[in-house]
């Protein structure tokens, strides 16, 4: 679906696509987690890296791609890079590679020592926050430093929403509002294994994003991702007034 003229939300997927600097966007990534829970004694199936690229697939069909960034928490440890994290970073390098596209990528906070391997993996890495034509990609761990149109990760935004039987489920979603007159575009995070954080359920001051204290939540649009489509559910203050009236 169009977001805007410039940017269109990838239907069924966590990914944006920005037109004018021809990029997809992506972020909270965390690569390698199924090799870290294995480290302690939680045995998942090795999906995390495969869907993502098959993602990146679909996102790249029909339309030109020139850079993919990553906005944040390419990796899932905080102190070090994993023997499991530096083999899924590197064949997701050699992937974008692979469909001739750069590699872009702005440091969240648990992307420590990242760049010992931007040679070898082809990597641009920026610290929190970098411009790009006339977009301004932040992790989210502090506030925005420049103007422009916003985009941010970290949070792991998702929508709580009721079944038939009562039964809460999360919808991963992006968030789209405004923020000292800029347009600030929220992602959900691409990891398979992230059900994120449910914005209308929670409380607003268990938001991490400092950019949160600064904004109100509720006046933000929820794009929800989930079962193949992209779905508009309208304001997260609507949601959320539909969940305590259950």
């Amino acid at each position: 679906m169009l977001l805007t003229n410039e940017v269109e939300l990838i239907e069924g997927e966590p990914i944006a696509y920005i037109k004018p600097i021809k990029s997809l966007v992506l972020a909270d990534l965390h690569l390698g987690y199924e090799g870290i829970m294995a480290k302690q004694g939680v045995l998942l199936p090795q999906v995390n890296l495969k869907s993502m690229l098959l993602s990146i697939g679909r996102a790249c069909s029909g339309r030109d791609v020139s850079t993919i960034i990553v906005d944040g928490d390419i990796k899932n440890a905080f102190t070090t890079v994993e023997t499991a994290e530096f083999n899924e970073l590197y064949d997701f390098a050699n992937h974008v590679r692979g469909i001739g596209a750069k590699l872009v990528l702005i440091k969240g906070n648990h992307d420590n020592f990242v760049e010992r391997y931007k040679g070898p993996l082809g990597l641009e890495v920026y610290r929190q926050e970098t411009k790009i034509g006339d977009f301004d990609f932040f992790h989210g761990e502090e506030l925005p430093s420049s103007k422009g149109f916003l985009v941010m990760g970290h949070e792991h935004p998702a929508i709580g929403v009721y079944d038939d039987t009562g039964r809460l489920e999360r919808l991963k979603c992006f968030l789209f509002g405004s923020y000292k007159g800029s347009k600030l575009l929220v992602m959900p995070s691409a990891s398979y294994f992230s059900s994120g954080t449910a914005v209308n359920i929670e409380p607003k001051s268990a938001l991490l994003a400092p950019v949160f204290k600064q904004i109100d939540v509720d006046e933000m649009r929820a794009v929800a991702v989930g079962y193949g489509s992209t779905l508009d559910f309208g304001t997260v203050g609507g949601l959320r007034k539909l969940a305590i009236a259950r």
